[in-house]
């Protein structure tokens, strides 16, 4: 009797384990295909960035008749706020980690909050100027490369509206952080884009 009590433990234990590693080998590879997308909005943005390089250097009269360039200070505020929330992001990924649902529920929120800051800024600051999309090449760029940009914020803040619901799911990180490590990766990759995206439209003008 015993040893048969003994060897039906040892399966259930075999099995627990092989369900286990199935879940981390499903994790890995959703991260792995993860990385790979990501990698492919990289070279949209690189393309992105080129173009406006190779536009911005070769054409005459660069910006739209009456403008003179962009003021900078209310954008750098709102690249602040944006590259900060990374930061918030990364804390409470940790708190996650350190299965602080409570700590990590508010800082996912706030890292909501300043992506949404973003965003009604650079709403903003849109109807302020005194140039549309189709006035020149250099409106085209413009618009093209900040409303692109816009919409992953946009896709950030709603993907993390998404993790922030399932943190209330009873034991939904039973099985690993997998989502809320993409997302996260994911803020990351744009707020380096619109660095990026700052120098080359605000800062070089």
């Amino acid at each position: 009797m015993d040893s048969s009590i003994s060897t039906e433990k040892s399966d259930v234990a075999i099995a627990a384990h092989a369900a286990h590693a199935h879940e981390e080998d499903h994790a890995g590879n959703s991260m792995f295909g993860f990385i790979v997308f990501l990698l492919s909005e990289s070279v949209i943005f690189l393309s992105f960035f080129a173009g406006y390089i190779l536009l911005k250097t070769t054409t005459p009269d660069w910006l739209p008749a009456g403008v003179s360039g962009l003021e900078v200070s209310k954008p750098a505020i709102n690249t602040v706020v944006l590259v900060s929330s990374s930061f918030v992001a990364y804390f409470a990924e940790r708190a996650l980690k350190q299965n602080n649902l409570l700590v990590f529920r508010l800082l996912w929120l706030l890292t909501m909050a300043m992506g949404i800051y973003f965003l009604a800024g650079q709403a903003i600051e849109w109807s302020e100027l005194e140039f549309g999309f189709g006035d020149g090449v250099y409106g085209g760029m413009f618009y093209l490369l900040t409303g692109f940009h816009g919409l992953h914020v946009l896709t950030g803040v709603l993907l993390m509206g998404i993790m922030l619901a399932k943190s209330f799911v009873p034991n939904n990180y039973a099985g690993g952080h997998t989502g809320v490590d993409a997302t996260s990766l994911f803020w990351h990759f744009v707020d380096v884009i619109w660095i990026i995206l700052f120098v080359l439209i605000y800062i070089w003008q």
